[in-house]
């Protein structure tokens, strides 16, 4: 979703598929920004990524790897220039097929469900209540990856964390 939401924000597509992934390029401000959205399982998603890597010769901190978070409430945001994966299968998948754990990332919270399987809640949809909180989090998240992208890791995460 966020993905989704930066390259509308910013006139981008990310619809070709390559790298097992739906991707697309875009200049931002005089830089070139590459979005990957990988097709694959969640717990496969560092294949992909590895791919676009190897493909842009792209260094680590230069990715921004996005994904959502169950344990933390609805809407919150984390971003962090490196670290653990914290269970995070998606991450987990990215640092195994990088080899690495220094690679920025940001995390959404989606908030766990009150019960039932976190499996399908994770693929619901948002209630109306939600909605209002998720745009404001995608928005927030647009922003971050602009001041990532200009004004660094550091910068990003005094001003969002």
């Amino acid at each position: 979703m966020v993905i989704d939401q930066f390259a509308r924000q910013f006139d981008m597509e990310c619809n070709n598929k390559r790298f097992q992934s739906l991707f697309g390029k875009g200049i931002l401000e005089d830089e070139e920004i590459v979005l990957l959205k990988p097709q694959t399982f969640m717990n496969l998603s560092g294949v992909a990524v590895k791919e676009a890597v190897n493909m842009y010769k792209c260094a680590f901190q230069d990715l921004m790897i996005i994904g959502d978070d169950l344990d933390m409430p609805l809407g919150k945001m984390r971003i962090r220039r490196c670290g653990g994966c914290g269970g995070h299968r998606g991450l987990e998948s990215v640092a195994a097929s990088l080899g690495s754990t220094s690679f920025p990332r940001l995390r959404v919270g989606i908030g766990r469900p009150p019960a039932g399987d976190p499996g399908n809640y994770v693929l619901s949809t948002f209630s109306g209540e939600e909605e209002a909180i998720v745009k404001e989090s995608l928005d927030k998240a647009c922003q971050a990856l602009k001041i990532w992208i200009f004004e660094g890791i550091e910068t990003c995460m005094n001003k969002f964390n």
